[in-house]
């Protein structure tokens, strides 16, 4: 391949024409000193990265000032965290040292660029535990100086708009890595359009054909959403025109990937998403009357069109932990569709789209007025600091602070608590004292009577009832979702059981005795066995509540003084039909690695993947290699947390090899239905099932089909005949084990 001819010149001019573009955006670094800084940090970038470049060909500086651009411009960063960008590859990539840094710059930029700076000596893929360390060493900066954070943000979406030039198995752990940790990340510190489009680029390198299909859906239905989005807002413009509020109306489209969510895990088709579009109004409203002027507002909307009661979402009096606020209805338009208003400030809008990166705004020091993400900030860092050997257990322990939206909950003094959303009254009694939890038979909230399962929602007011009777019980654990409450429901489930279990023991020793059978843990294991129990302290516990009635005991046999109990023949689930034909040598049908060798692998249970598919292989720790497709459902978490054991696989076309896929479909039912389509997949398609099962109810069916195939393609054109009957309406693969 022939290379482009680079000249020296023109490639200065281009440098310096970047750097002219990004001080356009620098509107907080305005004083002289400030542009002498940024100017100085350009000049030593420039000359530490001078023989390097990026995998597209073009100089590495290119990358860093692309990064500062976007601290400057869509983080709204001052002069110092654009001096930090400019400079945050120098100390990891080239001679410059942090020593050089700081007499340069000063001890803040030190701090900041060693946060950005990975641990000497390790590889983005190495091993996991070096991994895990590096997003540790950059996550224990957030409450120090979270600017590290949001530069590293930059560079990861950088990163992600330039990915094109790697190869593609590079872009899946990127992209994958990205969905894994970033996109929640930039999502809790609130920078939504970051965190949406580095889940959309994600999506773009992992399932290319998906993306531009949403992409086209969209574009096609772009005209129509414009004119129903100026008919829709008309009488509110008009109205807000004729009050005298200075206004901006926006039509926002719903992320390409928050569409494909939709699609992929509620099984959503794209006509249906009521969504797609939301409708936002942004006053220019003094601070002091924004909340007024908010709900003036939504009196206007909610005069022309009927609000859904479930769907108001009110986070100007009480804001999410990242700082957002805004007030969200959704009404019935005239053509009968669902649409989402958002009513908010032009100061809010900026805290919406920049999040944390607003705090900044009119300061340039990391120390701010706490708030609520300061504090969340903290008590990440208590996470994060807690000790763990396992690196794995560090990552998913940062991953659940990250999810981890709350609601406020008042006590009948007015305290305000903190919970999970999806938290019940049992939560809420275990947050209060483990004392309070154990004996909680129910509350009063907001003044009226509710069982331990109710869910609370933001503002309601709870007051926790107790009895000294009261006892913890098994089925909390399916009421609690905090980690704390579970906890403490366990550890007084395990010590009540023992002491009740002892009871159980007791009775079951005498019904030994009696059918003289030996107290042998073989008879014990026989006895949990048959009454399906999970432990010997369970099967005590059962017959000690009476739960299981020892003097019923049937279809036993007692020989030699051992008890035997009659292997019953469970059902099956499907109706098996045709036997499936011995599949030939897989090592035939698959290349594995970078020389493409031909070793032995399993296809993983979870996705399925047959020849066609997009696939990787996954070295696991005792099963050998393991294929997956890379749509897989477990593949974000092994390319992010295993990345190093992630090896590359593709398929050979040398053999027609069959292979076990599953499909679901659902329709209208009739007479007839079952034959029509075992037709169309055993004599028109000429496929063999292994196993088919159909359940109708109240005019629904709904069926599943194991059956063998040769390649996607083969899958593809069973399942556009089976889309052509009638009565179908739906026809998906199933990804995970089906039979």
């Amino acid at each position: 391949m022939h290379k482009p001819t680079i000249d020296p010149e023109e490639e200065k001019r281009e440098i310096l024409r970047r750097y002219r573009s990004l001080l356009r955006v620098c509107h907080r670094s305005r004083t002289r000193s400030e542009r002498a800084r940024i100017r100085k940090a350009f000049e030593v970038a420039v000359d530490a990265h001078k023989d390097m470049r990026r995998k597209s060909g073009e100089p590495y500086i290119y990358h860093p000032i692309a990064v500062a651009k976007i601290a400057a411009e869509e983080l709204g960063l001052g002069t110092t965290a654009i001096v930090c960008a400019l400079l945050h590859d120098t100390v990891e990539d080239t001679d410059i040292t942090l020593d050089d840094i700081e007499n340069l710059f000063g001890k803040k930029e030190r701090v900041i660029i060693d946060g950005l700076t990975k641990i000497s000596g390790v590889s983005d893929y190495s091993n996991t535990s070096d991994q895990a360390e590096n997003f540790r060493k950059m996550l224990l900066t957030l409450s120090d100086d979270v600017r590290v954070i949001l530069i590293k943000l930059a560079d990861r979406l950088h990163n992600m708009r330039t990915l094109d030039h790697m190869a593609r198995e590079k872009q899946l752990k990127i992209a994958s890595e990205t969905l894994f940790l970033y996109a929640p990340l930039a999502h809790r510190l609130g920078l939504y359009n970051i965190k949406t489009e580095l889940e959309d680029l994600s999506l773009k390198f992992k399932e290319p054909d998906t993306y531009q299909d949403i992409i086209n859906r969209l574009q096609k239905t772009q005209a129509v959403r414009t004119r129903f989005i100026n008919a829709f807002t008309l009488p509110i413009r008009r109205e807000l025109d004729r009050l005298g509020l200075k206004y901006e109306i926006k039509g926002r489209t719903k992320s390409v990937f928050s569409i494909w969510n939709k699609i992929h895990k509620k099984g959503v088709p794209f006509e249906e998403i009521y969504d797609v579009f939301a409708i936002r109004i942004i006053l220019e409203s003094p601070q002091e009357n924004e909340k007024a002027d908010c709900w003036r507002v939504y009196s206007i909307v909610t005069d022309f069109y009927q609000p859904s009661p479930e769907r108001l979402r009110d986070w100007i009096s009480i804001p999410k932990s990242s700082g957002y606020e805004s007030l969200h209805t959704t009404v019935m338009s005239p053509t009968g569709k669902w649409v989402e208003v958002q009513i908010r400030s032009s100061r809010m809008d900026e805290m919406a789209e920049k999040g944390y990166a607003a705090h900044w705004k009119y300061k340039d020091t990391p120390e701010t007025t706490e708030s609520k993400m300061d504090k969340w900030l903290q008590q990440v860092r208590e996470v994060l600091e807690s000790p763990s050997d396992n690196a794995i257990d560090f990552i998913d322990n940062f991953k659940l602070s990250l999810f981890s939206e709350e609601i406020y909950v008042f006590t009948p003094e007015g305290d305000l608590k903190t919970l999970p959303v999806g938290s019940t009254t049992l939560d809420f009694a275990f947050q209060i004292h483990s004392q309070i939890g154990y004996h909680c038979i129910g509350a009063k909230v907001n003044f009226k009577l509710v069982p331990l399962s109710h869910k609370l929602r933001s503002g309601d007011q709870v007051e926790i009832l107790t009895s000294k009777k009261q006892r913890p019980k098994e089925d909390w654990l399916n009421i609690v979702i905090t980690a704390s409450a579970r906890q403490k429901i366990k550890n007084a489930l395990k010590e009540e059981k023992k002491q009740i279990g002892e009871e159980g023991k007791e009775m079951l020793k005498r019904r030994f005795q009696n059918l003289k059978v030996e107290w042998i843990s073989a008879n014990i294991d026989e006895m949990v066995r048959h009454y399906n129990t999970e432990s010997a302290l369970e099967l005590y516990f059962r017959i000690a509540k009476g739960s299981i009635d020892l003097k019923k005991m049937k279809n036993y046999a007692i020989e030699s003084g051992r008890i035997l109990f009659e292997r019953e023949v469970q059902p099956l689930p499907i109706i098996e039909t045709k036997a499936a034909p011995a599949a030939p040598s897989k090592g035939e049908t698959l290349l594995i690695g970078d020389e493409k060798q031909k070793v032995d692998y399993t296809l993983a249970t979870c996705c399925n993947p047959i020849p066609g598919d997009e696939v990787f292989g996954f070295i696991t720790v005792s099963e050998g290699i393991k294929i997956h497709r890379t749509n897989c459902p477990n593949a974000q978490e092994l390319m992010s947390k295993y990345a190093y054991r992630v090896i590359k696989a593709r398929w050979s076309n040398k053999e027609m090899v069959q292979f076990e896929v599953g499909l679901k479909f659902s329709g209208i039912d009739d007479v007839g239905l079952v034959q029509k389509i075992t037709n169309i997949i055993s004599t028109d398609m000429n496929v063999n099932m292994k196993a088919i099962s159909f359940e109708a109810n109240n005019g629904i069916f709904q069926g599943k089909v194991v059956v063998l195939v040769h390649d996607t393609e083969h899958l593809n054109s069973l399942m556009d005949q089976l889309k052509a009957v009638d009565e179908v309406l739906t026809v998906d693969r199933i990804e995970s084990e089906f039979a």
